[in-house]
């Protein structure tokens, strides 16, 4: 279960990038591992590697990043075939906040589900701060409650769905939302089942 998140501070990582598919986040070639752990040396493999010719500008692995928890993208971010390994390698590297002016829909409910944050912005507001990124060490936080991003002075406001903040901040996944909401219903109706419908333990051979 995702841990609760009411905040996310530290240094942003600029990547200057549209159109940011799952493939690129992390290679197919790297799907047949199921292991969350350990995914994120394959993030943004073909880049990183000079497999493919990598954006403008780009930091992954610079050690002035190392270790930032904001990456700070551009338009449509995660994009692409709906794989969850995307998020987690994200999260095996240290990534808790992803910006971006939009995201691919099965990217962003993948994210909210294991507990990484998705902020959209404008596009003007990302230009600048990866710019200031980019320029020298830019410290951001973001304020899931007051539905804020903070940097340099400012505060920005930005959109979220409500039953998305509900599950980041209280930390809730498919299954703990539905007993926080049906639980107690739940509870009745099984009790109330027949004694033959009821499971039990298996036995050990």
């Amino acid at each position: 279960m995702p841990e609760p998140i009411a905040k996310v501070a530290g240094r942003a990582l600029p990547l200057f990038a549209d159109d940011v598919d799952t493939d690129q986040i992390i290679p197919a070639e790297f799907l047949k591992i199921t292991q969350k752990k350990g995914l994120g040396r394959y993030l943004f493999y073909r880049w990183r590697q000079g497999d493919t010719e990598a954006p403008e500008n780009f930091v992954l692995g610079r050690p002035e990043f190392e270790g930032s928890p904001i990456l700070v993208g551009g338009r449509n971010f995660g994009i692409g075939s709906s794989r969850e390994n995307a998020v987690w390698a994200l999260l095996d590297y240290g990534v808790k906040c992803v910006m971006a002016s939009s995201f691919g829909d099965i990217f962003y409910a993948n994210a909210y589900k294991n507990g990484l944050v998705c902020v959209r912005l404008p596009d003007g507001t990302l230009s600048e701060v990866r710019r200031e990124a980019l320029a020298g060490a830019l410290d951001m936080t973001v304020d899931l409650p007051r539905g804020v991003v903070v940097y340099g002075g400012r505060s920005v406001p930005f959109d979220m769905e409500e039953h998305v903040r509900e599950r980041l901040t209280k930390g809730l996944d498919d299954i703990s939302l539905t007993l926080s909401k049906h639980g107690e219903a739940i509870g009745k109706y099984e009790a109330a089942m027949p004694a033959f419908l009821k499971v039990r333990p298996a036995k050990v051979l």
